[in-house]
């Protein structure tokens, strides 16, 4: 999808739709005023006879109006003023965008940015709109080719002219295409998207955008490394584990890089330690760790951000085996600590202990962040609204929660004090890979912190945002949104791009 700007009246504006806001507990709006006249006051008398949508998400095609050059006008409900805000907008947005899709239009102009959110400046709700209406255009095709009358996607979108509008779209392609390619990544087959497959995407980055440096480290290189941990849980698979670093350098030579990690298991079966055949099909959303730093990654080169941003990506794959690792195991990882395994199916915490260590020895970085699918605990505390953000470091944390809140892609802090620490402790090992029932997703994160000794790092658990549970099963993209919004911050803020 691409975005444009237009200066022209939206009355006389030639497109397939128009796309207005109508709030609940208001009058028209200037846009809707202007539509209305020039309608010759359809609109009043649609909404004096209750057929407009007016409550949140809400929507509505109108076809053919007089007076108005567009072939439709989608207008869709805000709900009340006073509950508008980033989040509610986001919604709205990608509301209209789905009924957008559906309406078969191509071409539309979005009027939406001229809608009040609290605490939101025009730029915001301009970048908004859009990454929006393109996240809600989205359908998976890699494999399941649109039936010939499936309404087709949605070429461009037009949106008022202003001040840095054509700055702030480009900003929002950028951020759009980092989104989708973690969709992308996420909804792909997981005897398409292996390891391998990761690897050879990083690239295919690097070879797109100049600036962008790739390394990919093998079995054997990882071997003489000894991240013993990694390659533990990929020893079951035919499909070789990769260790994958993307490198982009905006910033001067010698700052050091934010680095994000991501947990990029492409299916987990549970290993020895077998899930439970129900649902089992979803555990090829265990990479979207690795699909959200890709998408980053992307998203940080399209938009040459001037700092210094490391993407590794942990990629395995964890299968039953003759050869698979199993509980009662004693790891010995890169850092020289030793892991007793109870259980083959906390796998992605293994990966990442080798892949932060490396990182942290390796990249030196100023703050490093783990993105990571880890564990079902985080979806029963938070739901599907919320990512799980862990760190003993306060400043980082209120960056990460500020950042998911400046971009719609919301965290909660849930603790990491030390009095958890001793639900993995082992007198076989320096600690075992599973602390029980109890805060499971806390406790997950006490391992992780144990291999992050004397770095700036956070944990972001992602299990119950990743992906849409539920018909349509879909990557969401999350939190794409919140980490850029993150990097952004660091790189000096918008202003700065």
């Amino acid at each position: 999808m691409q975005f444009t700007t237009s200066s022209e009246a939206a009355s006389q504006l030639a497109t397939d739709c128009l796309i207005v806001g109508l709030f609940q507990d208001q009058p028209f709006d200037d846009d809707l005023t202007a539509l209305d006249q020039a309608t010759d006051g359809v609109l009043t008398r649609l909404l004096e006879d209750g057929d407009l949508p007016r409550g949140a998400g809400k929507t509505l095609i109108l076809h053919a109006l007089p007076g108005i050059k567009a072939s439709r006008m989608l207008i869709v409900g805000l709900g009340k003023a006073e509950k508008f805000n980033g989040i509610a907008f986001t919604r709205a947005a990608q509301a209209a965008g789905k009924a957008l899709r559906q309406s078969r239009a191509r071409h539309a102009h979005c009027l939406l940015a001229n809608s009040p959110v609290a605490d939101r400046d025009e730029s915001w709700k301009l970048r908004h709109a859009a990454v929006a209406l393109a996240h809600a255009d989205y359908v998976y095709t890699a494999t399941k080719k649109p039936k010939d009358d499936a309404p087709p996607a949605t070429d461009s979108v037009s949106f008022p002219a202003g001040d840095a509008a054509e700055t702030q779209l480009a900003i929002a392609e950028a951020v759009a295409a980092g989104v989708q390619l973690a969709r992308d990544l996420g909804d792909a087959p997981p005897n398409v998207c292996t390891p391998i497959y990761l690897a050879e995407t990083a690239t295919r980055l690097a070879g797109e955008h100049a600036g962008l440096e790739v390394e990919v480290l093998d079995e054997d290189q990882m071997a003489k490394l000894g991240m013993n941990a990694l390659l533990a849980v990929g020893q079951g698979s035919v499909n070789p584990s990769r260790l994958i670093r993307l490198s982009w350098r905006g910033g001067k030579d010698g700052d050091a890089p934010l680095a994000l990690v991501g947990k990029g298991v492409t299916f987990d079966t549970g290993g020895i330690s077998l899930k439970p055949r129900e649902l089992m099909e979803q555990m090829k959303f265990d990479m979207c760790g690795a699909a959200t730093t890709l998408g980053v990654m992307e998203t940080v080169a399209r938009m040459k951000l001037p700092i210094n941003v490391e993407g590794v990506v942990a990629a395995v794959e964890n299968m039953p085996d003759g050869k698979a690792y199993r509980p009662g195991d004693i790891i010995t990882t890169m850092s020289g600590k030793t892991v007793e395994v109870h259980n083959t199916d906390a796998e992605g915490r293994m990966i990442l202990a080798d892949a932060i260590y490396w990182t942290g020895q390796n990249l030196k970085p100023a703050k490093m962040v783990d993105i990571a699918t880890l564990t079902g605990a985080c979806v029963v505390a938070l739901g599907h609204h919320a990512s799980g953000i862990m760190s003993q470091d306060d400043e980082l944390v209120e960056e990460l929660l500020g950042a998911g809140h400046a971009a719609a892609d919301r965290g909660w802090r849930l603790p990491l004090w030390d009095e958890y620490q001793e639900q993995i402790e082992t007198p076989f090992a320096d600690m075992k890979n599973l602390g029980g029932m109890p805060a499971g997703s806390v406790t997950a994160a006490c391992f992780l912190s144990r291999f992050a000794d004397g770095q700036r790092w956070a944990h972001i658990d992602i299990a119950g945002s990743a992906w849409q549970w539920g018909k349509p099963e879909s990557a969401t993209g999350r939190p794409v949104g919140m980490l850029v919004e993150w990097l952004v911050n660091n790189a000096g803020g918008w202003s700065a791009l």
